[in-house]
């Protein structure tokens, strides 16, 4: 076999535009396309700068209900400053910063309750 990474992940919302706005103004991610050329099925793709993998905000999937996704893990090298950034533009983020063996982190969701992970892996 010759996997070599995870190109795109779909993340359920219930709107494109408040998604959109979050995972772009909020969290910092690129918008990478923003397309409704497909009949009932607008394309909107973010990531993270700099990042491989993409995630498409989408509405069209019926088995996949808005909010339903947790653990979405994104890895940051500098996981006080993102807090801080974070909780300034109104992300609530309860129970402050963890500490694991492997690493601290901080969990809050998107707009639509869908589960984020904010890590800093330890020794990375």
């Amino acid at each position: 076999m010759s996997l070599t990474h995870i190109q795109l992940l779909s993340l359920p919302v219930t709107d494109q535009d408040r998604a959109r706005d979050f995972y772009v103004d909020t969290l910092g991610f690129d918008l990478v396309n923003d397309d409704a050329t497909m009949p009932g099925q607008r394309w909107v793709q973010v990531r993270p700068s700099g990042g491989q993998t993409s995630i498409t905000l989408v509405t069209w999937f019926d088995t996949m209900s808005a909010g339903s996704a947790k653990g979405l893990v994104i890895e940051s090298d500098d996981l006080d400053g993102d807090v801080q950034t974070l909780v300034a533009r109104g992300v609530i983020i309860e129970g402050g910063i963890q500490q694991a063996p492997w690493g601290r982190f901080v969990t809050f969701d998107d707009p639509d309750g869908n589960g984020i992970v904010l890590q800093s892996t330890a020794g990375r």
